[in-house]
């Protein structure tokens, strides 16, 4: 997620992006200063990785799931796209496009790259662009999502920009696979479970969220985040199992939903006078309009968090980590905060560690008694960010834009193809191609 700050203030988070990778065992993090990977296996300790400071100003870097393969891309070259083998520190290639780069979702089979009213689907073996989606509503943020699973390998994106439709496209088969009516308002948050086979969805104005099947279409579970505020949904995010449904916001409270579904029991004749007022209740409500009669079957949060923040933009996770099931959530704040959920009981969760991002930590104590998480609020899109950033000429030696294929750059990485074994998480990819 982009978290470029709004605010020039000195001593502000250097903090421009962060995303967990696919199986939420790693966290990267794009700085002013370079990028990081951070192992996510341990709460006491967030062990970094690897860090680059040869590219200054990275405002997405997305790491294929434990591998060293990486794509990158930076505030002064938006719309250069370059994938890289992170431990040799190569370049293995690099794309160039026709307007700037707002987010890249990779997977074992595919790798996207979202502009705002286009999105390229390239084969993640070789690089070569598969299918081009244009003209499509004008998306400023970038919103899309990739499925990580191999067979039911499906992109979702906006429909429109005035609505909240949903596309989803088949990016092995290269075809459309269904448009769903998600929300009256325009889409605010899309993430699909791990079996690519449920798909969950938020509006601006963010007090339902739905669950669709894949690819279907059918309504599975909605949920309601609140009635008393309409808030910006930062994220949206699947345990692994896809039983647990979080949801993360500009507020200081993140939702987490349980995947249940609750089976009917026989009626049976109520012998008191409340049950017999909750039987005419639950009747009443084929009389009332659909709109009230959707509030009495919307399921409320099963376990919420308590954030020491508000208004910072932020990306939330559920993981396992050393056995136990825990809420993750990276913030524009430079930290990561790391709660506990019983996912039994639910309620609110305990705040575990809260780690700063340049590799140190804070105890739970030092985390309450801090006063330095105020609420500025950061709200600007990384977009934005760009339009204010200095125009950087492109490389004389660069290959050019061209119509014909939308992106230029990364040819040759056919011949080595075969060597690539992107199944195995310990693959390293061998080649190098640059194309400046």
């Amino acid at each position: 997620m982009n978290l470029a700050s709004q605010s020039g203030e000195a001593g502000a988070s250097q903090l421009l992006f962060a995303n967990f990778n696919q199986d939420v065992t790693s966290l990267a993090v794009g700085s002013k200063s370079g990028y990081k990977f951070f192992s996510l296996s341990s709460v006491d300790k967030l062990e970094q990785i690897y860090e680059c400071t040869d590219t200054e100003d990275v405002c997405i870097v997305e790491r294929l799931f434990s591998s060293s393969l990486v794509a990158i891309v930076s505030l002064k070259a938006p719309r250069k796209l370059k994938v890289c083998h992170f431990k040799k520190g190569t370049e293995i290639c690099n794309y160039s496009y026709s307007n700037t780069i707002l987010a890249v979702k990779l997977n074992r089979q595919r790798l996207i790259v979202c502009l705002e009213e286009s999105l390229y689907i390239h084969n993640i073996r070789d690089m070569k662009v598969l299918h081009t989606i244009r003209e499509t509503p004008p998306n400023p943020t970038g919103l899309c999502a990739l499925s990580i699973n191999n067979d039911n390998c499906y992109l979702a994106y906006p429909g429109s920009a005035t609505i909240g439709e949903v596309q989803v496209f088949d990016t092995i088969n290269l075809r459309a696979a269904n448009m769903i009516p998600a929300h009256d308002s325009p889409l605010a948050a899309l993430a699909f479970d791990a079996s690519g086979t449920k798909l969950a969805t938020a509006s601006e104005k963010g007090t339902v969220i739905r669950v669709f099947s894949i690819p279907e279409g059918q309504k599975l579970f909605e949920f309601r985040r609140g009635v008393k505020r309409c808030v910006s949904i930062c994220s949206l995010a699947f345990s692994m199992d896809g039983m647990f449904l979080s949801a993360s916001s500009n507020t200081e409270t993140v939702h987490i939903f349980k995947l249940e579904t609750v089976k009917e029991k026989p009626q049976e004749e109520p012998t008191t006078w409340t049950g017999y007022f909750g039987k005419v209740l639950m009747a009443s409500t084929s009389y009332l309009p659909s709109q009230v009669t959707e509030m009495f079957n919307q399921g409320r949060a099963f376990a919420t968090v308590r954030l020491p923040f508000c208004g910072h933009k932020n990306i939330c996770a559920l993981a396992t980590i050393q056995k136990i099931p825990r809420l993750l959530v990276g913030a524009s704040d430079g930290y990561l905060y790391m709660y506990n959920l019983d996912p039994q009981e639910g309620g609110e969760c305990t705040l575990m560690k809260q780690h700063q991002l340049d590799g140190s930590m804070e105890t739970t104590n030092e985390i309450l008694d801090s006063t330095s998480h105020d609420c500025p609020l950061v709200t600007q899109a990384y977009s934005a960010a760009v339009a204010k950033g200095p125009h950087v000429p492109s490389s004389p030696t660069a290959l050019a834009y061209t119509e014909e294929l939308g992106a230029a750059g990364g040819s040759g990485l056919e011949d080595e193809a075969s060597a690539l074994r992107l199944e195995d998480d310990s693959e390293h990819p061998p080649m190098i191609l640059r194309t400046d």
